[in-house]
């Protein structure tokens, strides 16, 4: 096998598993179910306490590893098609060209990565456990609750406006409109009390 070959393979594979992955997850093709194993980084924060150092040293941005599926296939295009380019086409040493591939290769993962984390999980941030913990939650009846009944309450948490069934604690009726605060929340069910009692 030759060098020149070795790059255009690198810059084959590259391409199309980066082509195949850039369809599979904006054109919406069946085949993008297909998951490779994650590695010790990923985007997402879930399942992390709040001990893991990307969230902790900027809660509002995403811990994304630079070592993933997209940055090591433009390595790959881009390495091999400036190494194929450089062997084919200069007298450059055998070195020199690996040197400078490696180069190009490293710098168009950069821009992969840059993209990722500067476009498209701009907005994304970690979700903290603390913002959906219910007890304390204020809230307004929106159906009302009778002496043992369930009603419903509607509330905002994490940015977001949510309903709950609710009950009482407490021997009252609350109609509809009252502000509550959640004292507790079991299975689904908010238990709440009139704002003015507490």
């Amino acid at each position: 096998m030759t060098w020149e070959n070795f790059y255009l393979g690198c810059f084959l594979v590259g391409f199309a598993l980066a082509a195949s992955s850039f369809a599979a997850g904006f054109l919406h093709l069946p085949f993008h179910g297909v998951h490779l194993p994650h590695g010790p980084g990923h985007a997402h924060g879930a399942g992390h306490g709040p001990g893991d150092a990307g969230v902790a040293a900027h809660p509002n941005r995403p811990s994304g590893s630079p070592l993933n599926f997209s940055t090591a296939m433009a390595f790959l295009a881009w390495f091999g098609g400036t190494g194929y380019l450089l062997t084919g086409h200069s007298s450059l040493a055998t070195l020199v060209v690996l040197a400078v591939a490696t180069a190009a290769g490293t710098l168009g993962a950069g821009v992969v990565f840059g993209f990722l984390t500067r476009v498209l999980l701009r907005r994304e941030a970690a979700l903290d456990p603390a913002d959906f913990v219910m007890v304390g939650v204020l809230g307004r009846i929106t159906v009302p609750i009778r002496n043992g009944g369930t009603g419903e309450i509607t509330f905002s948490q994490g940015r977001t406006r949510r309903c709950s069934g609710a009950r009482l604690e407490g021997a009252a009726d609350a109609a509809k409109g009252a502000e509550v605060v959640v004292t507790r929340y079991e299975k689904g069910i908010a238990y709440v009390r009139p704002f003015e009692e507490l």
